[in-house]
This record gives C-alpha cells, sequence and structure tokens, in this order.
C-alpha cells in the first residue's frame, strides 16, 4: 500500500516574488522529484506536475481521480518554450503575441520531438499550451525550466479551486506542496482556442470572446459542453466533459424564484423572489459587475454547497462578454452526472 504524501502548505506574500525565494525553490524541487505541487494562477489555483514525466503526469490524474482521456494543459515560462512544443500558424502567432501572459490557451498541432509525455496529451496529436502571468506561477516555471502541466488543483469535477484551503480541502495527502499566494485574482478557467485550422472557440473563460475577435475571426465550436461522440473518444480539449466544475448540490439554473430549503446564488441588486426563506445566499456581484461575478464564482458555489442545501438556485447572468463563460461552467457544473 502506497503511503500518502504529507501536505505541505508554504505562503507566498504578493509582490515579493523571486526565482530565489525559497517557496518558489520548493515547488521547482518537488516538480523535479516526480511530486506535485498546487500554485495559484491569474485564473484558479493549478496542480503542478512535471509535464515530461509520465509516472508523475499519471499521479496527477490519479490524485485529481481525473479522467485519463482529458487532455491536459501544458503551461510554460514564455513563448519560446511554447514554441518547442507546438507549431503555430499566424493566427496562433498574433494570439500569442496579444494575449501571453495571461488567461489563454492555445491548442496546436503538436511538435515530432515534443517533450511532453503521451498520457498529458491524451494520446492527441495536438497540445494545448498556456503562458500564465501570476508571478508565482511564473517564478515557479523559470525555476523548473520544463513545462508543467497543471490543471485546477481540485478534484475531477468538483468546483474549482481559488484559494489554496479550496486545494488543501480536495487534495489533503493526495500531494505534496500547496503555494498559497492568496485568492486568484480572476477566479476563472483560461478561455481555449483551437488554431488548428481556423480559430475555433472551444472554452469560454477569463479572457472574453471579444477581445480575441478584435484579432482574428473565431468560430464556435457545435457545442462546448457536448460530450464526445463515443465514450472512449478524447475531447479535444481540457475542460471539455459535459458534467464538470460540479458541487455535490444540485444546481437549478435561471431561477426567479426561490423554493423553501433552496439555498441561493444572487446576481445583481435585485434578489430573487422568495429570497428571504433562502437556506443561504450569496451575491456573485450585487452591482451586476461580470468580473465581479466571475472572480466569485467557484467560491461561492464552494460556500453555498458546504451550507447543505439539496439545491442551489442560480438567478440569471447575462451572457454579454465574460457571462458567456460564467454560463458555460454553470451549466457544466448543472449537467447530468456521469
Amino acid at each position: 500500500m502506497t503511503a500518502q504524501p504529507a501536505t505541505q502548505v508554504v505562503t507566498v506574500e504578493a509582490g515579493a516574488i523571486t526565482p530565489g525565494a525559497a517557496a518558489i525553490a520548493r515547488a521547482a524541487q518537488t516538480l523535479a522529484a516526480g511530486g506535485l505541487a498546487a500554485f495559484p494562477t491569474e485564473t484558479v489555483y493549478g496542480l503542478g506536475g512535471d509535464a515530461t514525466n509520465g509516472a508523475a503526469v499519471a499521479r496527477l490524474y490519479a490524485a485529481k481521480e481525473r479522467p485519463s482521456f482529458n487532455p491536459l494543459i501544458a503551461h510554460v515560462a514564455d513563448s519560446a518554450a511554447a514554441l518547442a512544443l507546438a507549431r503555430f500558424d499566424p493566427a496562433a502567432e498574433r494570439l500569442a503575441a496579444a494575449f501571453w501572459p495571461g488567461p489563454l490557451t492555445l491548442v496546436l498541432p503538436k511538435r515530432a520531438d515534443c517533450p511532453v509525455a503521451e498520457l498529458a496529451t491524451a494520446g492527441l496529436d495536438t497540445i494545448a499550451v498556456r503562458v500564465p502571468s501570476h508571478p508565482i506561477a511564473r517564478a515557479i516555471l523559470m525555476a523548473f525550466g520544463r513545462p508543467v502541466v497543471a490543471p485546477s488543483a481540485n478534484r475531477s469535477g468538483h468546483v474549482s479551486p481559488t484559494t489554496a484551503q479550496h486545494v488543501l480541502c480536495d487534495l489533503r495527502g493526495r500531494i505534496e506542496l500547496i503555494v498559497d499566494g492568496g485568492p486568484t485574482p480572476m477566479g476563472l478557467e483560461s478561455t481555449i482556442v483551437a488554431c488548428l485550422d481556423r480559430p475555433v472557440l472551444l472554452r469560454p473563460g477569463a479572457l472574453a470572446r471579444a477581445e480575441i475577435e478584435r484579432l482574428v475571426p473565431l468560430t464556435q465550436a457545435p457545442h462546448a459542453a457536448a460530450p464526445p461522440a463515443h465514450a472512449d473518444e478524447p475531447p479535444i480539449a481540457p475542460g471539455g466533459l459535459a458534467s464538470h466544475y460540479a458541487p455535490r448540490a444540485r444546481l437549478r439554473l435561471n431561477a426567479r424564484r426561490v423554493e423553501a430549503g433552496e439555498a441561493l446564488l444572487a446576481f445583481g441588486p435585485a434578489p430573487a423572489a422568495g429570497a428571504e426563506r433562502a437556506a443561504a445566499m450569496l451575491n456573485l456581484s450585487p452591482r451586476g459587475d461580470l468580473i465581479e461575478a466571475a472572480a466569485n464564482l467557484f467560491s461561492h458555489l464552494r460556500a453555498l454547497d458546504a451550507a447543505g442545501a439539496a439545491t442551489i438556485a442560480v438567478m440569471p447572468v447575462p451572457r454579454a462578454g465574460l457571462g458567456e463563460a460564467i454560463n458555460d461552467r454553470l451549466e457544466r457544473a448543472a449537467a447530468p452526472r456521469s
């Protein structure tokens, strides 16, 4: 029987990051030894493993209880490192120049000599690549010097983590290290665009579609939340499973009235009818700001889930801008569980 790792938490003060900081060095050493280290990105906390080490990737899948056919994003320190993994067409070059470092993942043709383990790409001939902008993530990537797979640091299908405590609740005893850099600023995963033939939006996220379309036209995937046509067919991008980001409670979307015993995830200044009888209530943004709502989405879902109600009523959220990504996550969280 394999002993569980004793999960250590180290704290790093925001704005005080250098590649030589003790916490950064510990994270890089953990990754080099084949261990798993969680750290903040600008989107959510990522669970890092050496992307070139198949055994480390397998451990990461096991820690997350993640289906092995769901590919992982390779995080790298800069565009030069990304060029060693994938082939960029002109559209991908424009997007990388404009939005990296930042919350954009590109799905690209994998180079023949790409060092990323086949397990991490789910056997596909494409690879998902991102250059994060968070100073802690960047410092770890620079100190480690190799690509790092870093899916959200939670058990597969659970609500994504935006604080170190969220990570600890899900993964204590399953990973070696958590670097605590405080709450993540965006609170919503990266936007995923495939540049394989023409640019296709595979997953809306923290970078709004309108920002991307200022540079390149986007084709919408048929339905980003649709499951693969066959049970053993891998999704082309991370987060492509229909049921994802799910709390234990059932989500009732576009709720304009709260039923007795339900918790309420509100949005905007006017609460839903019957809000006074909600078992618990949190508001994504009392002033109706979609950026604030995105940052609060996962932490509020976790908090309401912990309140114990069987159902969370979710008020309508506009689909404009970041609302597209927020609604995508809510629809996945509400999807039938596999």
